[in-house]
């Protein structure tokens, strides 16, 4: 209970009621029909001290342009009921469409006090709405009142008094100045527009009014970045309009890129809700606006913030002029000329090899005399020996791999898992991969999210659908306009709810304990913990018992023995669990062939640990002929080559990488692609020699050097895989003879097939052909602890 102290009215003899003397509070215009009410209306006025000037319905502009007043007060017409009330409404819209009595304060004096008919005269235009007995120091006071505080049209306003932000029209006007600049005025500046992924399902749940607040959000993150010189609006979509005046295309570049991962980065209350937002950047620089136009500059950056918007990936979109079209361009030239090259590539890869090469040293030797193949015969048994030497150290170090915690530092936490799919791909093998994630073991929350694309219907999705109404866990995410695994990724990360995050291709199917093992990494201040894949089908065919063998050569043995050589970890793309705030902010970036290395890297550059833990399990399908695996393996090579050209001299250069990481990345991203080509110089060298002794028989074969290289280098692989064979998984441990005939066809085979492959992307990536082959999923046995059959593909 508490008490309410109200004070005193004040007595009508005090200065609540102003004398008649002295000079006037202000002008105001009397409107109404001559007669007793005006004149009443009108002493009343000059009582409270107004100067007074009067008009009819009909003829308010005239009077307005004439002696502007600084209020009105109206008179109804002077009956009760709708008559009444429609008269008062249509001088009340006289006085609003006259332009100057667009912002003057609105006070009608009616006969009418029902609520309705006050309503109506609110709605219509009016400031404020008194009966016509009312006590003239009351009416003296609003009058008062709205002199002080003018009420203005809130689309007249140059701010948003609720957001803070320019309107649109007044931010046009502001971008129209910019625009009119001379050429070298504007030349500095870039025009951004800032649109929300969820903003539709934001709209859908809590109207429309959620638009302002995402606007006022975002402007909040922008501005506590900001130096405070952008200007900053906001549309009726809700998106961001940001005017970057005197800043180069790359300083600007570069500030929405760090208001992006902030953005993703902070939860926000919208609705009274905790929500992640997904911000999709589009702009363009203002020297190549169209037409100096205000309204098309910001049509072009919204263009390309559709185009952001299909990606999700945080990444700033510069508007170019093929966003207008439903597809980029390509000519004519490039369109045959590249198949052309493509089916090639296998002969130009020979030329630039090994043709090149060998015509480098013959010529060089018939014009000089110098033979430079000599000196680079040694080069080539250097790198040979550095590689054996490299595989050698990291089966070492594999054996002294840091291991997990024995118990979490924290309680477990809710945890979401998401799947993405390319439905059609996957339906024969989609259903048991859900159903294995359904029957995890893990003591909380564990959110199952299936992010998935497919280009039409399928009967599969029933059965989702099904098993989702069945069990809450499973949330089906439809990712509309997806054309790739990053965009399915990001479409769900704003979704999650758990704390921490795994990520799986669609034929996974991970070990019951996999998120509590994942949790115990995490909890002790890890960001990223990738996990051990396992080939489950490996009875299927030589391929896939080729690649099961390999992949207990990269999970048991490569990647943990890196991980301890050089102090950083990768994520593999699936069967990795990463921190939600750092997945956030991080994303994948679908135009990257390898997304999982790219953002591997860009983790790293914040400061991220990655550890990787060769007991967290989960099971996969591996390809089952050679063409599937050569499609798979030739994207994987040229997203590497990617990763390469884009991160290594940034990562070198970064102050967040220590010498030891800068030597592992120098290594990882730099060796791997020079390895494939450096490893092919040998038979250049070997044609040339043979040239100049006269014949390859007369060349001497038994130098001890030549064989000592020959034999430690053959010795790396298999040294690896025996390591290989040792910290496997007991069940493929048992499979001894799949290990034998791993090292004896990567031996005479397949470490060539990946050489040839990786030579091809190189070609592949010059060509510009980055085309994403889906690797077709095929039924085959699985290979588990027990008996237990599966059938997919990957």
């Amino acid at each position: 209970m508490h008490t309410e102290l109200r004070r005193a009215p004040a007595p009508r003899s005090t200065d609540a009621c102003p004398p008649t003397d002295g000079p006037a509070q202000g002008h105001v215009l009397a409107v109404g029909a001559p007669g007793p009410r005006r004149e009443k209306l009108t002493r009343t006025l000059e009582s409270t001290g107004y100067s007074v000037t009067h008009a009819v319905p009909g003829d308010i502009g005239r009077s307005v342009r004439q002696t502007p007043p600084d209020a009105i007060v109206a008179l109804d017409g002077g009956q009760g009921g709708h008559g009444g009330v429609d008269q008062a409404v249509a001088v009340v819209e006289e006085i609003r469409t006259a332009p100057q009595g667009q912002v003057l304060p609105l006070v009608m004096v009616t006969a009418d006090r029902e609520p309705a008919g006050v309503a109506r005269l609110l709605r219509s235009g009016a400031d404020d709405c008194l009966p016509e007995a009312a006590d003239p120091v009351e009416l003296s006071a609003r009058i008062a009142a709205k002199l002080h505080r003018v009420p203005v049209p809130v689309d007249r306003l140059a701010l948003d008094p609720r957001t803070g932000l320019y309107s649109a029209p007044h931010f046009h006007d502001e971008l129209d100045r910019e625009l009119r600049r001379p050429g070298p005025g504007r030349r500095q500046g870039v025009l951004a527009v800032v649109g929300v992924a969820e903003a539709d399902a934001l709209e859908e749940r809590f109207g429309a009014r959620v638009r302002r607040e995402v606007a006022e959000r975002l402007a909040g993150v922008s501005e506590r970045l900001g130096d405070g010189s952008g200007r900053l609006g906001w549309d009726e979509k809700g998106r961001l309009l940001v005017l970057m005046p005197g800043i180069d295309e790359e300083t600007a570049r570069r500030a929405l890129q760090d208001f992006a991962t902030a953005v993703a980065g902070t939860r926000f209350v919208v609705a009274d809700e905790n929500v992640r937002l997904t911000p999709a950047v589009g702009w363009l620089p203002l020297a190549d606006a169209d037409g100096r136009r205000a309204d098309r500059a910001v049509g072009q950056a919204a263009d390309a913030v559709a185009e952001a918007l299909r990606h999700r990936d945080l990444r700033p979109v510069r508007y170019e002029p093929w966003m207008r079209a439903a597809t980029a361009p390509r000519s004519r030239a490039r369109k045959v000329v590249r198949p052309f090259l493509l089916a090639l590539s296998p002969l130009l890869a020979l030329l630039i090899g090994v043709g090149v090469p060998f015509a480098l040293y013959e010529q060089t030797y018939a014009l000089l005399g110098w033979d430079i193949a000599s000196g680079i015969y040694w080069i080539v048994v250097a790198g040979l020996v550095l590689s054996a030497s490299l595989i050698l150290l990291e089966c070492l170090f594999s054996l002294d791999a840091p291991t997990r915690p024995a118990t979490p530092a924290q309680p477990y936490p809710p945890a979401s898992a998401v799947i993405a799919a390319y439905l059609p791909n996957e339906a024969a093998t989609i259903v048991d991969t859900v159903e294995s994630f359904l029957r995890l073991d893990y003591p909380n929350d564990l959110e199952v999210v299936l992010a998935y694309n497919t280009p039409h219907g399928l009967p599969v999705e029933d059965t989702l659908r099904e098993i989702a109404r069945r069990d809450r866990r499973l949330v089906l995410l439809p990712v509309a306009g997806s054309t790739s695994k990053a965009q399915n990724i990001n479409a769900a990360v704003t979704r999650v709810r758990g704390e921490f995050v795994g990520i799986f291709d669609a034929d996974h199917h991970p070990a019951p304990d996999a998120f509590r093992h994942a949790w115990d990494w995490l909890s002790h201040g890890y960001d990223v913990v990738q996990g051990h894949c396992v080939i489950r089908n490996g009875d299927s065919s030589w391929v896939a018992r080729q690649v099961a063998a390999e992949f207990e050569a990269i999970y048991a043995v490569s990647h943990p023995g890196r991980t301890r050589l050089y102090g950083f970890g990768i994520f593999g793309g699936s069967n990795g669990f990463w921190r939600t705030d750092m997945l956030a902010r991080i994303r994948m970036h679908g135009s990257m062939l390898t997304e999982d290395i790219d953002s591997t890297l860009r983790a790293l550059q914040e400061g991220a640990r990655i550890a990787t833990d060769r007991t967290l399990i989960s099971r996969e399908l591996a390809p089952t002929r050679l063409k599937p695996l050569w499609n798979q393996r030739s994207r994987w090579a040229q997203g590497w080559l990617q990763v390469s050209l884009r991160h290594l001299g940034q990562a070198l250069r970064h102050p967040n990488f220590t010498p030891r990481q800068k030597t592992g990345l120098v290594v990882l991203l730099g060796w791997r692609e020079i390895q494939p080509w450096l490893s092919l110089q040998i038979l250049p060298i070997l044609l040339h020699s043979a040239v100049r002794a006269g014949g390859a028989d007369r060349i001497d074969w038994a130098t001890p050097a030549c064989l000592l290289a020959f034999a430690f280098t053959l010795s790396a692989g298999l040294v690896q895989t025996a390591f290989a064979g040792r910290l496997a998984l007991p069940e493929l441990r048992r499979r001894r003879g799949w290990f034998l005939r791993h090292a004896l066809i990567s031996t005479v085979f397949y470490t060539h097939f990946k050489n040839i492959v990786a030579r091809q992307s190189h070609l592949k990536e010059l060509l510009g052909d980055r085309r994403w082959r889906v690797t077709p999923r095929a039924s085959a046995t699985a290979v588990t602890p027990g008996t237990a059959k599966a059938v997919g593909g990957r």
